[in-house]
């Protein structure tokens, strides 16, 4: 949408029915006020060949005067030597890694709406304080602290920067893992209420408590990685955590929910489990939570931990020592398979409320 933006429109701004809405100055070509639905509003800049989305900073703390004058300076490429422009060419430096979409999202998001604008000579401690301080959740300011040291590091090591701004900067903590299982009753109070989500995050969530998933996996499932035929869903290297191909046979539990998936991002779902928390009636759980309570409900069941190894793709399991790691090549198929048919089976008496006999494999 394009506007000629004034002080008191940028202070009064709405998203505008989405998710965000972009309002372009008439003034400057490819400026935009994003304005998100929470009411986040960051200046942008579309520019260059092929076009790219820049982020200038965040209003009111970039005002539009400040904003113009900034998108003019990019434009007419005085602005080599800021934050975002850093961010630019660091990203194409880790365009390779398979965590390179995930480090981009926080930089774009987290990062480059707060600093993005501060020339990297008046770079200070306290401008990634800030950053880190917009963050509530431990886990994601310790992840966006880790990106910004590691790029202002490599700033460092190729030039761009004659010392280190933020060393001796102590990040947030480390966060202890999650030891969150749900109950039985949990499970079923959960799967009850997912229908107060879209269909496509329910059946997410349910997919990753069936098959004890990690949820970026399963929201990328793409229907080349399942061989129906054999009720397998391979899932290749390049988008496995670990970069390891992992096969996941799938019990008639898991084909039901197949049959009506639905492409959803991983952030969409993790979002979507934060908002509605409330709407669940049971104690804060996330989507890796289901993870871990399959897993441990398949121990519960008898399932042996090199299975549940295999299952997870945990190969500080599975390939440990020279044993496992060299002379045993057996991959556990058969046992991956009965025992996420045994979960499946536990798994719908749970939810049905049933109280069918809880079968073992422990002899």
């Amino acid at each position: 949408m394009r506007v000629q933006l004034t002080d008191r429109f940028c202070a009064s701004a709405k998203a505008n029915g989405g998710p965000q809405t972009d309002y372009f100055d008439a003034q400057v070509t490819g400026l935009a006020l994003r304005v998100t639905s929470k009411g986040t509003k960051a200046w942008t800049l579309l520019h260059g060949t092929p076009r790219h989305r820049i982020t200038l900073g965040r209003f009111p703390a970039l005002s539009l005067a400040a904003a113009r004058a900034r998108a003019i300076e990019v434009k007419d490429g005085r602005a080599a030597g800021t934050v975002a422009a850093l961010a630019d060419i660091y990203l194409r430096s880790v365009s390779g890694l398979r965590t390179a979409p995930e480090i981009e999202r926080r930089l774009r998001r987290d990062v480059l709406p707060i600093i993005g604008h501060i020339p990297l000579p008046e770079l200070h401690r306290r401008d990634v304080t800030r950053v880190i301080d917009a963050k509530s959740a431990p886990i994601a300011a310790r992840k966006v602290f880790e990106d910004v040291r590691a790029m202002v590091r490599w700033a460092v090591a190729r030039g761009d920067l004659d010392h280190n701004p933020i060393d001796g900067l102590r990040g947030p903590p480390i966060s202890k893992p999650r030891t969150r299982a749900l109950s039985d009753d949990e499970i079923r109070t959960l799967w009850r209420s997912l229908d107060q989500v879209s269909p496509a995050v329910a059946q997410v969530v349910k997919f990753c408590l069936v098959t004890a998933q990690r949820v970026g996996e399963v929201a990328g499932l793409r229907q080349s990685e399942l061989d129906l035929s054999k009720a397998v869903w391979n899932i290749p290297a390049s988008r496995s955590k670990n970069g390891h191909p992992h096969s996941v046979p799938l019990s008639a539990m898991a084909l039901d929910l197949i049959s009506e998936f639905q492409g959803v991002s991983r952030m969409h779902v993790s979002d979507t489990i934060c908002d509605h928390q409330e709407k669940f009636g049971m104690e804060r759980w996330t989507a890796h939570d289901l993870r871990r309570t399959a897993l441990t409900k398949m121990a519960e069941l008898g399932v042996a931990p090199i299975v549940l190894g295999h299952i997870a793709n945990h190969r500080t399991t599975t390939r440990a020592g020279v044993t496992l790691g060299v002379y045993v090549q057996h991959q556990y198929e058969r046992e991956k398979r009965e025992a996420l048919e045994l979960w499946a089976d536990r798994l719908e008496a749970i939810v049905s409320g049933g109280s069918a006999k809880v079968v073992s494999l422990r002899r």
